[in-house]
């Protein structure tokens, strides 16, 4: 007869040191999207409209890649948040400028 042990019974086998959940890199990513999203807003007033509006989908493409940046990032950071939140928000924001002066030619 094999010895069963209850699934509650077990300890947890993860590192101390290991997050539990890839959760809050996922926020981070998700509002660092939207923080980048209002910076063009900030910098260049109500006409970005005018150009979001025919390169909408090119920036919304950003969306899932910050989500798993933030992911990536917070899992190679150990879950460290405040150096999470902001290796996020460079890496998003640096992604967003990228793409920003690549769609609009300067």
């Amino acid at each position: 007869m094999q010895n069963v042990t209850p699934m509650l019974a077990r300890k947890d086998e993860r590192a101390p040191d290991e997050p539990r959940s890839a959760l809050p890199g996922g926020v981070i990513g998700f509002l660092s999207y939207w923080c980048a999203l209002a910076i063009p807003f900030l910098l260049y007033g109500p006409n970005t409209l005018f150009f979001f509006l025919y390169t909408w989908p090119f920036f919304l493409a950003l969306l899932p890649v910050s989500v798993v940046l933030g992911i990536a990032l917070s899992l190679m950071l150990r879950g460290h948040l405040f150096w999470t939140a902001l290796a996020t928000a460079i890496a998003v924001v640096f992604l967003f400028w990228l793409l920003f002066s690549f769609l609009s030619g300067w």
